[in-house]
């Protein structure tokens, strides 16, 4: 698969001094509780990155509830953990795979071709009973080019416009009932964003793996491949395993909306949509 890599590979990576591992590990329930796993097991040579301390920015009034960082402080994190425009990134969480995705989906708006998810997580490493440590790396500081994709990212004007217009795909990647408004327990609003599509992301997994090319496509059928598409879910991280699956289905125009549901009910003028 062409965005993710499987636990075979990376253990033959392991010592490769051009690949750089990051764990994602995240709680959204215990926030430090990713932290704390990771200080007492990883994958060796795994730098840490905290989904709401590195991967997102501050939350305001509008941006959602996992704003996107602020550029220069994630590139300098990046620098610090030894990553360059040349070597190769792969990140894992638990198995949910939405954390990595997130981290992924971040340095390819950054312009980083290299960087993969590893399939599984760190859940079926254990299983595997793949080498794991409490070892802290440090590596030496590198520059990393900068080339943000703008392509990758949808603004909330243009998701604003595209509810207006209908003139692109909206995909709201949350669970159906979540998607219906029948239960919301997080956000102060239920429903979707009007016109949307419900695509949930985790029926693009199995067991914490990526489902086969073949399988993403049927997923997506009633979709155009040449169709502009924008995915978002309550926040921004959830939506990106689908982001990855759209693209690895062979998706050529394909956006995520970071701010999403949280972002568009911040604006109290919006419309939702909803099962009632």
């Amino acid at each position: 698969m062409k965005y993710v890599k499987d636990s075979e590979w990376l253990l033959k990576h392991l010592n490769d001094v051009n690949v750089r591992i990051i764990d994602c590990r995240f709680s959204l329930a215990e926030p430090q509780k990713g932290k704390i796993n990771y200080l007492q097991s990883h994958l060796p040579g795994a730098v840490y990155f905290d989904l709401e301390q590195d991967l997102s920015g501050t939350v305001g009034d509008h941006g959602g509830r996992h704003p996107l960082p602020d550029v220069d402080v994630l590139v300098n994190k990046l620098e610090n953990a030894g990553i360059n425009h040349e070597i190769t990134v792969i990140a894992y969480d638990d198995g949910e795979g939405a954390f990595a995705a997130r981290f992924w989906w971040l340095l390819k708006y950054l312009g980083h071709e290299n960087v993969y998810v590893l399939d599984g997580g760190f859940k079926n490493w254990l299983k595997a009973d793949l080498p794991v440590t409490a070892d802290i790396p440090t590596f030496k500081r590198e520059d990393l080019r900068l080339s943000l994709r703008f392509e990758l990212l949808a603004t909330y004007e243009e998701v604003k416009a595209a509810v207006a217009k209908q003139d692109k795909v909206l995909i709201d990647s949350r669970e159906a009932k979540r998607y219906l408004g029948l239960e919301e327990p997080i956000d102060k609003k239920a429903g979707h964003i009007p016109g949307a599509l419900n695509k949930p992301w985790m029926e693009g997994l199995r067991g914490g793996r990526y489902l086969p090319n073949s399988v993403q496509m049927q997923r997506f059928s009633d979709l155009d491949l040449n169709q502009p598409i924008i995915v978002y879910c309550g926040s921004g991280v959830t939506a990106v395993p689908n982001f990855l699956a759209l693209k690895q289905a062979g998706f050529k125009n394909v956006k995520l909306y970071v701010g999403s549901f949280s972002d568009w009910i911040s604006y109290e003028e919006n419309k939702i949509e909803s099962s009632f």
